[in-house]
């Protein structure tokens, strides 16, 4: 069963949601909030697999919501639901940590897609959107704080069991991390990301 919170303060969507999972059989809503801080009330208790989270929202934004679940809840899933297309809105969420980005006016099938996608270790980006163009530094501005991190230790030779050991988490949560970087960063396999993080690990 693959457990899902919302956070959106339009309630009519949130609401649109709820009513369109309620029969399926493998995913199931366990909260919803209005406002980021109700969000991370819970995060702390609920602990869902996939967070729907919208960017502008009263009390703490989406952006610094996704920060803190991405530092919090490093296997918690944050997908990105936002009226925004622009590059720089979806550059920002994916910096905080969302690994999907999905629009408001997308069909609730896509909804449903996206949540499935995430839950299996996967990103989903809306085809609607543009993703941010390729830079010189784009590992920083792409990537979380957590990713970068591992990112780092991937550069100094380390095992994802010795990463994981090193920083109190999961062995699944790394390669999760891992795979999640190579989709970002367009490469092709763990051996072009060890590549790639030996060349830049000063540059961090």
């Amino acid at each position: 069963m693959i457990t899902v919170a919302i956070a959106e303060d339009h309630q009519s969507l949130i609401d649109g949601i709820v009513s369109f999972v309620e029969f399926e059989d493998d995913v199931k809503i366990v909260g919803h909030a209005n406002d980021g801080l109700r969000l991370m009330e819970i995060m702390a208790k609920k602990r869902p697999q996939v967070v729907i989270c919208d960017i502008r929202m009263p009390k703490l934004d989406g952006i610094e919501a996704t920060k803190r679940i991405t530092a919090e809840y490093p296997e918690t899933k944050v997908l990105a639901f936002s009226m925004f297309d622009q590059e720089e809105a979806v550059r920002q969420m994916l910096m905080a940590g969302a690994v999907g980005y999905i629009l408001k006016n997308s069909s609730l099938e896509t909804v449903l897609e996206a949540i499935r996608t995430l839950a299996d270790g996967r990103t989903y980006f809306d085809k609607k959107i543009n993703l941010p163009s390729t830079e010189k530094n784009k590992s920083k501005t792409l990537l979380s704080s957590r990713e970068l991190q591992i990112l780092k230790l991937v550069g100094q030779g380390m095992t994802s069991h010795e990463i994981a050991a090193k920083l109190f988490i999961g062995k699944s949560t790394v390669d999760t991390h891992r795979k999640n970087m190579i989709r970002k960063l367009d490469l092709s396999g763990s051996g072009e990301l060890m590549r790639y993080a030996i060349e830049r690990k000063y540059d961090f």
